[in-house]
């Protein structure tokens, strides 16, 4: 269930997870773009939503399209001619990084015996990537939605190795809505009977359960907007939509497209921990207040979120915004007129990499 990269991997030794969690050897899938300079300086960190991977540029043999291509190359707003990129793939994901789907020192697969992980914990092995390299400082660390909050998470855990943060379509925590939504689609997930208690390694694996699960989060990533200038009540051709079983509208047809789609190459246990390290996503943990924690940042900030997400609500964006400014940090904010909702962020680069690109070459 893995999906082929060319992406480069370096091992740590004795990694401890928040949660109290603890993995004797970790392997870190990343990938670069541009060049280093001589005084590594010139450094960006890429961060990742759920479903991504460190392939974030560029086309691989299979023809796997980066899923930030459209802002990283000569002359986009992450500039290769001036900047040297970076993505990792997140800890607990299957992209190359150890996750569940990873074997153990006992020749086994971690499956459910994985530690439980935190985006806290996404980018402490981040930052032990970034030292490995012989990185100080970041000139930026960018990402959206769960990107975005590691991209925040940097800014509050490392002041001193990020000159700048961009987070964009995230909280400061994660809203009892999208804890909800996560709950749904793990829930699916795990009554599949072929999930097996998570070890289905070497069978088909609960197929069908991560398929509905990603169809249940597809609702979320896009706005009621979209949804209707995408699909409207349109019937898929040659539908009867008298038949209860077959019967098909175009958005239900999208959705199971989409959601086995998916199937091919994330694995079901990675989906079930990293959704759970979304639910636990919470900028103020071990400090005594948002202020608290957000007053702890010395990075230049671009905030951005879009007008139609609904699932982490441009408000939600607002309150760092707003509390950022009440301890007079060196931030800005935006939200970005977009129709794609949550999926903004992937889909309409034209209406923010001007932003990014400015805001980069004005530090």
């Amino acid at each position: 269930m893995k999906l082929f990269s060319e992406s480069k991997t370096i091992g740590f030794k004795d990694f401890v997870c928040e949660g109290g969690g603890y993995l004797r050897k970790v392997d870190i899938a990343y990938e670069t773009y541009g060049t280093l300079n001589e005084n590594r300086s010139n450094a960006i960190l890429v961060c990742h939503a759920l479903s991504g991977s460190a392939h974030a540029a560029g086309k691989l043999k299979d023809g796997t399209v980066g899923w930030f291509s459209p802002l990283i190359g000569p002359g986009k707003a992450l500039d290769t001619n001036r900047y040297f990129v970076i993505c990792s793939n997140v800890l607990g994901s299957c992209f190359g990084t150890t996750g569940p789907s990873s074997i153990d020192e006992h020749g086994n697969y971690y499956a459910m015996n994985f530690p439980v992980i935190t985006v806290t914990d996404m980018v402490n092995l981040e930052k032990r990537l970034i030292d490995e390299l012989g990185i100080k400082k970041l000139v930026t660390v960018i990402g959206g939605s769960m990107g975005g909050m590691q991209a925040l998470k940097w800014a509050v855990a490392y002041p001193d190795n990020c000159k700048s943060a961009i987070p964009m379509a995230c909280p400061a925590y994660s809203s009892p809505k999208s804890i909800a939504f996560n709950k749904i689609g793990r829930d699916i997930i795990m009554n599949d009977p072929k999930w097996a208690n998570g070890d289905y390694y070497g069978t088909e694996g609960p197929v069908e359960g991560l398929a509905l699960a990603r169809m249940v989060g597809h609702i979320t990533y896009l706005s009621f907007e979209a949804m209707n200038k995408k699909f409207g009540r349109t019937v898929r051709r040659g539908s009867d939509i008298f038949d209860l079983i077959e019967g098909k509208f175009e958005v239900e047809r999208y959705l199971f497209h989409n959601g086995f789609k998916f199937t091919r190459n994330f694995d079901p246990n990675s989906y079930l921990y990293i959704t759970r390290a979304l639910d636990l996503y919470d900028i103020r943990r071990n400090c005594s207040s948002l202020e608290d924690a957000l007053g702890r940042i010395t990075a230049k900030t671009l905030l951005v979120s879009f007008t139609t997400d609904e699932l982490y609500l441009p408000e939600e964006t607002g309150l760092i915004y707003k509390t950022m400014k009440e301890l007079d940090k060196d931030v800005r904010y935006f939200n970005i007129e977009a129709e794609s909702g949550h999926d903004s962020f992937l889909i309409e680069y034209d209406r923010f990499q001007g932003l990014i690109k400015g805001f980069l070459e004005n530090l």
